[in-house]
């Protein structure tokens, strides 16, 4: 490809879903009226009732972020020694845990989806262990079922991370539903975003107080402080954001449907490429487009250095693992999850958001496919 050919903007992996301009300057002028702008406002309480009937549940907390919920789902179940968990997530999952002051114990992935393998879980039980986090990949939904079934043999706790699968449903039933708490990230590169903000549905109704009580400080009252709480509340701008985005989040979801049939039409069939696949059961978010190049004419890098040649910037999603991380040199390996390894090496996420031309995701499938021949050569 010729640089000169055509001097677009650059492509990264994602963009943001934005309303209109106008859409949320009318949104949040009643907040410059009443001025009030944080410590759950009518916004906040607003957008937290919309979610809890766009996700079928009947329990949802808000925080400021996704990461906020998951350390603090974490302290309300007062979680102790061992958490197991896997290694294929962004570094929110695993510096969560060890935050609390738990010791993170790392499953492997299944080759199919590269959710955690339910395979490998009892192994790694010990009377130390006080839960299982497992992550929903790229929209993919971890085995629910199994996973359940493991927890509730042993008596332990589980907490989904459920950043990549907001809105989506497994067998008719909302993915907040599962587990003793789920986790979700409204960040700005995620199908549904409030700028930052995040989510933590759970299945017992004591954990409401609790979390928002951890949420704010601690807080019950101008009386009485009765937890090491921290500040994790979602302000009224993202709350407005949040809940422009929701009046648009099926169309936008809509559209992303469009750009991964499009890459499918475009790689599906081509040999050393293993594209994404939707689970049987599942109605997804289409959150990612993960392929993973494995006997292709090109490697990953070099792949991912021909895109970026032409201003097109996928993403190496999820590598390095969390226990190859240098901050946790010496404490864990990823020669302990050698499926997790192998897939890390191979593995890139193309760019994927509503608003890519199919003209965009033409160009990438055509660099894409040249270096199957040119480099492979």
């Amino acid at each position: 490809m010729n640089r000169q050919e055509d001097k677009r903007e650059k492509i990264l992996v994602t963009r943001s879903s934005m309303p209109s301009y106008e859409e949320y300057i009318e949104m949040i002028k009643p907040i410059w009226d009443s001025a009030w702008m944080t410590n759950m406002g009518d916004f906040h309480k607003q957008l937290e009732q919309e979610l809890k009937e766009y996700m079928g549940t009947d329990r949802l907390v808000l925080f400021v972020n996704g990461h906020m919920a998951l350390e603090m789902a974490i302290q309300a179940l007062e979680l102790t020694g061992e958490v197991i968990t896997t290694p294929f997530t962004f570094a929110s999952t695993t510096h969560a845990i060890v935050r609390n002051g738990l010791t993170p114990v790392f499953c492997d992935i299944n080759p199919a989806d590269y959710t955690m393998d339910p395979d490998k879980i009892e192994a790694l039980i010990t009377e130390r262990t006080s839960a299982i986090i497992p992550v929903h990949v790229y929209g993919n939904i971890c085995d629910v079922e199994r996973i359940g079934a493991i927890a509730k043999k042993h008596g332990l706790k589980v907490i989904y991370d459920a950043a990549h699968t907001f809105g989506e449903r497994y067998n008719g039933k909302g993915v907040a539903e599962f587990g003793d708490a789920s986790i979700f990230s409204f960040h700005a590169t995620k199908v549904f975003n409030s700028i930052e903000g995040g989510a933590v549905t759970f299945a017992e109704e004591w954990m409401d107080h609790r979390l928002n009580c951890l949420k704010n400080y601690g807080i019950v009252d101008q009386d009485h402080v009765v937890w090491v709480g921290g500040n994790a509340k979602m302000n009224e701008f993202q709350a407005a954001m949040g809940l422009c985005n929701l009046r648009h989040v099926d169309e936008e979801i809509g559209k992303r449907r469009k750009v991964v049939e499009r890459y499918m039409e475009h790689l599906d069939g081509i040999p050393g490429l293993k594209l994404p696949r939707c689970q049987k059961g599942l109605t997804p978010n289409y959150a990612y487009f993960p392929v993973i190049f494995d006997g292709f004419g090109a490697d990953r890098n070099q792949v991912y250095d021909a895109l970026a040649a032409n201003d097109i910037y996928p993403r190496k999603y999820f590598y390095p693992l969390t226990n190859g991380f240098q901050c946790y040199e010496g404490r864990f390996s990823p020669e302990d999850t050698p499926v997790a390894a192998y897939m890390a090496e191979r593995v890139l996420t193309l760019p994927l958001y509503a608003d890519l031309s199919m003209e965009d995701v033409d160009r990438i499938c055509r660099i894409l496919k040249e270096c199957n021949t040119s480099l492979g050569k």
